[in-house]
């Protein structure tokens, strides 16, 4: 890694890499690592294939954590409570990101960011796999943060991220608890929706952030499990309890010098709320096919409980979460 663009020593940078049944995208991943990275950790998610086999395969040096629960969200926080570096760089397994990139986002760290964020709506970043309605989606949902917090976020579900790891403790992401009794096991912040949790704490903390922009290829090999609309209204529902708990006062908050925080009227921002619910069903309908059904005097979508016949064979069944 260049170290031209700064006089600060090199970080030693600790690459997360959230895994669940990815032994055969593992080796494009790895591959791709810059050679001087400081340690790789694979949080494995109880995979069924040759997913740790592979990872000590390729790097005998890699550490392997398995996450306390289940989804994308614990799989990161346990990896962050793991990371002994000076900077934590996530990094999907799937093959999506590119881990030739880190040094850049590093190199904006090193300029004074304290969270790089990538984003595949910049110049120079782009997508290969990204639908038009699930980019459309991205950014409406954007648009609320950012009238909430005062941000600026080109994108804002994306997930390659870089940042210090002495910021770890403003995510406030919980690695120890054991799984919820109820439903699946997830607690708050265990999914998709992680990239949205961490960038709107991020933006509540005050912390500099700048946009990287970044390229994201399709997935190698396997099935995403990634789902538009129930994972979008994960989205939605965490941009409204972090707004929420920012308000109830639950965090000490930090402000950077010359932040702005955006005074939104609240009515505003749950007539807007409502507005991207109803657009999150369209969206669903279009994608499979089905008619979309509007009631203009009730704003508020009440999802149906699906049938276990229903659940899609090797998928479990999602359910909105706890508030």
């Amino acid at each position: 890694m260049s170290q031209a663009s700064s006089n600060l020593p090199w970080p030693r940078v600790s690459v997360v890499v959230p895994a669940l049944n990815e032994a055969r995208n593992l080796p494009h991943v790895f591959a791709r690592l810059p050679a001087d990275v400081y340690e790789v950790i694979v949080v494995d998610g109880h995979s069924v294939d040759d997913t740790i086999a592979v990872a000590r395969q390729l790097r005998p040096d890699v550490r392997v954590v398995q996450q306390t629960r289940r989804g994308k969200g614990n799989a990161l926080a346990c990896g962050f409570a793991a990371a002994t570096g000076d900077v934590i760089a996530m990094v999907d397994a799937d093959g999506s990101a590119d881990p030739g990139e880190i040094p850049k986002f590093v190199h904006a760290l090193l300029s004074g960011a304290d969270f790089a964020k990538g984003t595949r709506f910049a110049a120079g970043g782009g997508s290969s796999d990204i639908t038009r309605l699930r980019s459309l989606g991205n950014r409406m949902l954007g648009a609320v943060v950012n009238l909430s917090h005062g941000t600026h976020y080109s994108d804002l579900c994306y997930g390659f991220n870089v940042f210090w790891q002495k910021h770890v403790p403003v995510l406030g992401l919980d690695a120890t608890s054991p799984p919820s009794p109820r439903g699946d096991g997830r607690l708050w912040g265990d999914g998709f929706e992680i990239e949205t949790l961490i960038h709107m704490r991020v933006a509540a903390e005050g912390l500099r952030v700048v946009e990287v922009p970044s390229f994201e290829h399709p997935r190698i090999y396997g099935v995403s499990n990634l789902d538009a609309f129930s994972d979008g209204l994960r989205v939605l529902t965490t941009i409204v309890a972090e707004r929420r708990r920012g308000r109830l006062g639950h965090r000490s908050r930090r402000r950077a010098p010359g932040a702005r925080t955006a005074v939104v009227p609240a009515l505003g921002l749950i007539q807007t709320e409502a507005a991207l619910l109803r657009m999150l069903y369209v969206l669903h309908s279009i994608e499979h096919g089905r008619p979309c059904r509007h009631r203009a005097r009730s704003p508020i979508i009440r999802p149906r409980t699906a049938s276990p016949a229903a659940v899609p064979s090797g998928r479990s069944h999602r359910r909105a979460p706890d508030l």
